[in-house]
């Protein structure tokens, strides 16, 4: 990324060129569609379908998975400005009720953005704007990577 690249300025197709697994397999797996992407702000789509528990419903690993996707994308973004690459460090997540069918979609409005850390509060909901659940991410910022 080049600094007139990065925060809201870059789009997701120019975010994603620049990673080295793009969206990443995990992701594309669970049909993750990114909709929005800054430092201070992520959105994203997840179907349902494909992403259930034995009982038909929304896996609680699938929304834990969306929640870790949106915050590391918005801290890596704020983390690229400074040089540096987020790593995350501490998930937590409450499901509050079922989604059965359609998409969820995860809101992550960061919290903190520091020099060593960024964190980030995620709101999935369903396609009613119920929600389904909240999470937290704390990611530490640290030396990017040369090789």
């Amino acid at each position: 990324m080049t600094s007139d690249q990065t925060g809201a300025k870059i789009s997701i197709e120019d975010f994603l060129a620049m990673l080295p697994e793009g969206a990443g397999k995990l992701n594309e797996k669970m049909g993750v569609e990114l909709v929005e992407i800054s430092a201070e702000r992520v959105v994203a789509t997840m179907p349902v379908a494909g992403n259930t528990q034995p009982y038909g419903l929304l896996h609680g690993g699938a929304s834990v998975v969306l929640a870790e996707t949106l915050g590391s994308i918005g801290s890596g973004i704020h983390a690229f400005d400074m040089g540096k690459m987020s790593v995350g460090v501490d998930i937590n997540a409450t499901h509050h009720r079922a989604a059965t069918t359609g998409l969820v979609t995860g809101v992550a409005t960061a919290v903190h953005l520091g020099r060593s850390s960024a964190s980030y509060e995620i709101v999935i909901t369903d396609e009613r704007g119920k929600r389904v659940c909240t999470s937290r991410i704390t990611c530490a910022l640290v030396p990017l990577r040369t090789s």
